[in-house]
């Protein structure tokens, strides 16, 4: 029987670009308290670039809020000086971080001449995943290796959701994950898995639909891209 650990990184081992991650519980309990009203779980908090502003990593992604916890604020932050996004700025180290830490229980596709890993959350209905799938080789022989992790769109507990776990469960993951990414059936099979841990890992890193690739940088990418724009964007890094 297949068996999968798939480790929650310490608050302590992540490090955003501007301040040490601190524990809720820690000094922002009252912090926590108050997001627990929407059903939101913080994972770790630390002063935004803003002053007076917190940043907080939840289970749902990246939220900011006064010191306090009372306002809440949902959206995107511009720094119009240096020209990023505060948002995508502040998320890479933690994803960076995180995924790194739970890489187990990941079905890889390795390249022979491995230059970039990159980290795809997939799902078999999509249609956007199965073309990403049906060009591995591009990817592989550009040396990218595709290891991908499990984002059932339809949530916990959907047919896609059973199916990943089929796969995962599988003898050869590999090739159920080609047979449910070319339409046909999976072999039903249980074991103790981690796509329900890799879904939710999803969502805290904001991933709301599939293909979510994500660069060795941290940096998220919505959406397909095909190998030789992803390539080039590896390379740009």
């Amino acid at each position: 029987m297949k068996k999968y650990v798939l480790a929650l990184c310490s608050l302590g081992f992540i490090a955003s670009a501007s301040a040490q991650l601190k524990a809720p519980e820690a000094d922002y309990e009252q912090v926590r308290q108050q997001f627990s009203q929407l059903n939101l779980t913080v994972n770790a908090v630390s002063e935004a670039p803003l002053n007076g502003l917190l940043q907080v990593f939840t289970n749902r992604g990246l939220f900011f809020s006064s010191s306090d916890g009372r306002y809440f604020i949902e959206g995107n932050i511009y720094d119009l000086t240096n020209k990023v996004l505060v948002n995508d700025e502040q998320m890479r180290p933690y994803i960076q971080k995180t995924i790194e830490a739970n890489k187990a229980g990941v079905i890889e596709y390795k390249a022979k001449n491995e230059q970039y890993v990159i980290n795809v959350f997939t799902d078999p209905s999509c249609g956007y995943c199965r073309k990403l799938h049906n060009e591995m080789k591009d990817y592989n022989n550009a040396g990218i290796t595709v290891r991908y992790l499990a984002f059932p769109r339809g949530g916990i507990g959907s047919e896609t959701y059973l199916q990943m776990q089929h796969i995962w469960c599988s003898k050869n993951s590999r090739g159920a994950m080609d047979a449910a990414k070319a339409g046909d059936e999976v072999k039903p099979a249980m074991c103790s898995n981690p796509v329900k841990a890799q879904y939710e890992l999803g969502q805290s890193f904001g991933i709301n639909g599939t293909p979510a690739i994500i660069l060795p940088s941290g940096r998220l990418i919505p959406g397909y891209q095909p190998a030789k724009a992803l390539l080039a964007q590896l390379q740009a890094e």
